[in-house]
């Protein structure tokens, strides 16, 4: 199959890239520890000019072999490599915005190869409390596109993560969205506070001990703000209700359903359509989460990126007419 687009997602601890072929298509897919805070640093000849340059050192490494093979293929990168940080800086675009609006405003910096690489725009959301993204954008225009007309284009959008986003999406534009620094904190306290001195990993899923963190946030103990329930993840195992394996995922279930309170200030749970994007694992908890908050309609999303990005470069005119 003859490929048509190579799609890059390149964040901050990885980089993967996608070879696709007629209609986004994979026809192969690599993952390289390439992020942008990770970048190779050995000096590499790439088109006959020795370069230290990292961004260049991991783009030859993810796909010159592709694009020796095709030289006109062309590329388009969606994350944190179009940050401030990144390769070349792609600057945010404002709310509301679609795939039109973002693809019509891809950041094109060259390679020494001489490819074009297209980045995707971020996305702001301008106010009082600005709020960001990179990389999720490119999720969302990917979920619309495999929605069934049957769920329309308004739906809320869940991406799990360190920085976990919600989504508004109404007649197919991005309208609003909010970020929790969930897995973040959940990293921060069960390293470097007290509160993982006494906890066991366990590579069992303790589901009771999950249910019972969301239900603490849904109670009326939960009122009191999550700075108050987190240190019940220590007083339940010194007075012995919670193992040590068990308290790991009863953070997590805390910290999940106090995040999933506080969207649902904005989102009642009512019959709105929900989708997650992320690993399977994590969605998976998220999913349980959700419906022990009474949000019923939840489904999960596969293969986003690659789709947001296929989606990106047909609005910019990167791929042949069909």
């Amino acid at each position: 199959m003859q490929a048509q687009l190579i799609a890059l997602d390149w964040g901050t601890s990885s980089l993967r890239a996608y070879k696709l072929g007629p209609a986004g298509v994979v026809i192969e897919r690599r993952t390289l520890a390439s992020g942008i805070m990770h970048l190779p640093t050995e000096p590499r000849d790439i088109a006959g000019v020795r370069s230290s340059n990292g961004f260049e050192l991991a783009f030859d490494a993810a796909c010159g072999d592709w694009l020796d093979t095709q030289p006109d293929l062309p590329v388009i990168a969606c994350g944190m490599v179009g940050s401030a940080q990144g390769w070349s800086e792609a600057a945010y675009r404002d709310t509301p915005a679609d795939v039109s609006t973002l693809g019509q405003a891809l950041h094109v910096v060259r390679s020494l190869r001489g490819a074009a690489v297209h980045i995707v725009p971020g996305v702001i959301q301008r106010g009082a409390l600005p709020n960001v993204m990179r990389g999720e954008e490119t999720q969302v225009l990917g979920v619309l596109q495999s929605l069934s007309a049957h769920t329309g284009r308004d739906v809320l959008i869940g991406l799990p993560g360190s920085h976990s986003k919600w989504v508004e999406v109404v007649e197919g534009c991005i309208t609003h969205f909010d970020t929790f620094m969930t897995g973040e904190l959940f990293a921060v306290l069960s390293q470097h506070s007290i509160l993982g001195r006494t906890q066991r990993p366990s590579e069992a899923f303790q589901a009771a001990a999950f249910d019972r963190g969301v239900q603490v946030a849904l109670s009326v103990d939960g009122q009191a703000g999550l700075l108050s329930n987190l240190f019940s993840a220590r007083t339940l195992g010194l007075t012995g209700e919670l193992a040590p394996e068990e308290q790991p995922d009863y953070l997590s279930g805390l910290m999940i359903g106090h995040e999933l309170m506080g969207l649902r200030t904005r989102q009642p749970a009512q019959q709105r359509d929900i989708v997650l994007v992320g690993t399977t694992q994590l969605c998976t908890r998220y999913q349980r989460a959700l419906q022990l908050c009474g949000f019923p309609h939840v489904t999960l999303a596969q293969e986003a990126t690659e789709r947001g990005l296929w989606q990106l470069a047909m609005a910019a005119g990167l791929l042949p007419a069909t």
